[in-house]
């Protein structure tokens, strides 16, 4: 080959790249009809549908969020670049439930070659972080003291860099157009603002976004985002660059430090998403992945189920019939829990391993089949001196999703505002900063290191191949993997069947454990007459009961359904 040649060929594979996406269908929005369709989807429903496919499916707590992932399949992505794409718009149409300053963190297994991976993007504690007296954090948890530095961008890109197919621009494009054109408010959004509206309207940019012509805005309205769409631009052009080492670090940091906080842009360019092998444990003839810690909350889950496995729940019967079922699976919750909280307070946090110990599993069994069940809130006191009122139901903000595609690459993410919504009122480019310092209550990181973080992207495996993909929000994402999850393997229920029947909830801090209504009286009362339960018996599809976004893959087919205890939409190709 002569020079000219090589370099003309030298030339084009360097291009090629850029033709290939070049060559990308560009994103078109939903026509209005559709667009209002899918938005009436957005409501607290009572009994949902399931949903089928083996091109692709995908399940979230926002049909607009559904749909982006679901039109970034059919544009040729995969489910890295679906789920990017629906947690992005997430950040758009859910607000009051995670931010692009909280975190993502996501469990990825790859098809191709049966390899699975984990990116750890939790916020970090602050290198010059103050000394904090967590005795007081129901007052101060509102404070620039409680912001941390941002992990969600890094978590969105490093996934994405690594693993995604389509083009940045193509997979933001629909988080841009929602933020710039707006989309008519859902009830649940409606009543977070007016809950939340003094924190919000304290910030100008709040009181621009929420309270245009000085009015709150009301269920139906358009909500623009103009800045947001701003910064979402210059993010799909720049990336962490200007994120991370640039123009928004710059601001960040002057808007906390001018409200008492001390981020830096030190504290940006140091941060960085990891990359980490997941956990890995086993439940009866299955395999689990599960997120590693610091990203403690799927390894418990999977500590859990690994206690469980040596009950045989089939005959005992699900939890949400079976008032033997639900003690057990008090007790193991609790006992893991206490364990975790007690070792992470120690500095001396223990590996997955330690904690997915079989050895580990079978002697905790032994002993709660004896003996009563620990109580959290107990052990919250001696830890961290953190008293129940202090932590109770402060991280009702999360999303999760789940996507799986055509290829049978499977993803799961949780992305977060970590707290209440706009728990300090504080704004940056029109989105709000999350006050995720209150998950110091899982115990207090180093300066400059992710803290320790109770979320849970979990992967039930057969001979290897995913047949679970699963996580949720909310104080209850323990109770709600481990009952969905046994509810499908143990019982033989339908991922449909499973969400629509009636559960337990967290106890996260909380003085008794939460049980709906329609579990039925044989079961709350035979509940009710053991020494070592405390029960709040509340509504039917209790929102703090999460949402149980997950996959379930069986002969071929990829299964999902919305959990009706949020907003929940399933779609499939």
């Amino acid at each position: 080959m002569d020079r000219r040649a090589f370099l003309g060929a030298a030339a084009m594979a360097a291009a090629s790249p850029w033709l290939a996406r070049a060559a990308e269908k560009a994103w078109q929005p939903a026509p209005n009809r559709i667009r209002e369709a899918l938005l009436e989807q957005a409501r607290f429903q009572g009994y949902k549908q399931g949903v089928s496919g083996n091109k692709g499916v995908a399940v979230s707590t926002h049909p607009l969020a559904t749909k982006a992932a679901i039109d970034a399949i059919k544009a040729g992505g995969n489910a890295v670049d679906a789920i990017c794409a629906a947690a992005l718009m997430q950040t758009v149409v859910e607000p009051h439930m995670t931010t692009i300053t909280g975190v993502f963190s996501m469990l990825y297994y790859e098809a191709a070659t049966g390899k699975s991976y984990y990116i750890n993007g939790t916020n970090a504690r602050p290198l010059n972080c103050p000394d904090l007296d967590l005795s007081k954090m129901a007052q101060e948890m509102g404070t620039a003291d409680y912001v941390c530095v941002p992990g969600y961008w890094a978590g969105w890109q490093g996934a994405h860099d690594r693993f995604g197919k389509l083009s940045r621009k193509r997979v933001m494009a629909p988080s841009i157009h929602y933020a710039r054109e707006g989309f008519e408010i859902h009830p649940f959004l409606f009543g977070e603002v007016f809950v939340e509206i003094g924190k919000i309207a304290s910030h100008a940019e709040g009181r621009e976004v929420f309270m245009p012509n000085k009015t709150i805005v009301q269920p139906g309205d358009r909500l623009y985002q103009k800045r947001y769409a701003d910064l979402l631009e210059q993010l799909s052009e720049e990336g962490s660059g200007y994120f991370y080492h640039g123009g928004f670090a710059e601001k960040f940091s002057k808007v906390i430090q001018a409200a008492g906080g001390s981020i830096t842009p030190e504290d940006f360019a140091q941060y960085e998403a990891f990359w980490d092998e997941p956990a890995k444990g086993a439940y009866r003839d299955y395999q689990l992945l599960a997120s590693p810690p610091p990203d403690f909350g799927a390894t418990d889950v999977a500590a859990v189920l690994q206690i469980l496995q040596h009950a045989d729940i089939g005959k005992m019967g699900a939890a949400s019939e079976s008032p033997e079922t639900c003690h057990l699976m008090f007790k193991a919750l609790d006992e893991v829990w206490a364990d975790t909280l007690q070792a992470n307070h120690s500095g001396e946090p223990q590996h997955w391993q330690q904690r997915l110990d079989p050895d580990l599993a079978a002697r905790r069994y032994e002993k709660l089949s004896k003996g009563p069940a620990r109580s959290p809130s107990d052990v919250l006191k001696v830890a961290a001196n953190i008293s129940q009122q202090n932590i109770e139901g402060v991280t009702t903000g999360s999303n999760h999703l789940s996507v799986v595609d055509g290829e049978g690459n499977v993803a799961t993410v949780l992305h977060s505002c970590m707290a209440l919504p706009w728990a300090n009122g504080l704004f940056i480019d029109g989105t709000s900063i999350c006050g995720s310092g209150v998950h110091y209550s899982s115990g207090m990181p180093e300066r400059g290191a992710h803290f320790h973080s109770r979320i849970v992207p979990l992967m039930v495996l057969k001979d290897g191949k995913p047949v679970i993909a699963c996580g949720s929000p909310s104080v209850s994402l323990y109770e709600n993997l481990v009952q969905n999850v046994t509810n499908i393997i143990d019982c033989g229920m339908s991922i449909e069947e499973s969400v629509n029947r009636p559960r337990f909830g967290g106890s996260w801090g909380m003085p008794a454990r939460l049980i709906e209504q329609d579990m039925g009286a044989p079961v709350i009362s035979a509940l009710m007459e053991k020494d070592d339960v405390a029960l709040d018996i509340v509504n039917p599809r209790q929102w703090l009961h999460g949402s149980f976004e997950g996959i379930h893959i069986q002969d071929g087919m990829t299964h999902a359904c919305g959990d009706p205890r949020r907003t929940a939409v399933a779609m499939a190709v």
